[in-house]
């Protein structure tokens, strides 16, 4: 598979799958924002998968930082168990738009090169080019319990085949 082909397909799956989160943040009733997702409430669960997403779009674990608007307690927002406090509807939407935007920087800065070099997270032993679909799958594993969540409560989400 050429470069641009490996570029298309990962950035449409990311596409796709913001489409998928951005929904069920705008469909979930304001009587279950705080609804325990497991552990967790909805909101928190969907702030825990963008700020991973936001931060595997990185070069390293090192040269990633919190943006003032999506982690307004700064590193305590992400490096706690819970950020510093709740997140709006609108904040995460916000944030879900911000993240798709890096993820196509990121995606677009990659060379074939820079793919094969190690992901650049000490805690990941794979090569970058595998990055973003380990994110990926976070993200859709952390928008499939929001999703189970909402039908649960009998709110429709609707699946997205593709990102165009």
């Amino acid at each position: 598979m050429n470069l641009s082909t490996y570029k298309s397909l990962v950035t449409s799956q990311f596409d796709a799958a913001f489409d998928m989160l951005e929904e069920c943040i705008r469909v979930c009733p304001d009587a279950k924002w705080k609804g325990k997702v497991g552990k967790y409430a909805f909101w928190h669960v969907a702030y825990h998968a963008l700020y991973c997403t936001d931060l595997y779009t990185a070069r390293s674990a090192e040269k990633w930082k919190t943006h003032p608007k999506f982690h307004p307690g700064g590193r305590e927002d992400v490096e706690g168990e819970f950020p510093t406090r709740m997140m709006t509807r609108a904040e995460l939407l916000a944030y879900n738009a911000h993240c798709r935007k890096l993820v196509r920087a990121s995606i677009r800065r990659e060379t074939s090169a820079s793919l094969r070099a190690p992901a650049g997270f000490p805690w990941l032993s794979f090569r970058r080019a595998e990055l973003p679909v380990y994110s990926l799958r976070h993200l859709q594993h952390h928008t499939g319990q929001l999703g189970a969540f909402l039908r649960r409560a009998k709110v429709a989400t609707k699946w997205k085949k593709d990102g165009y």
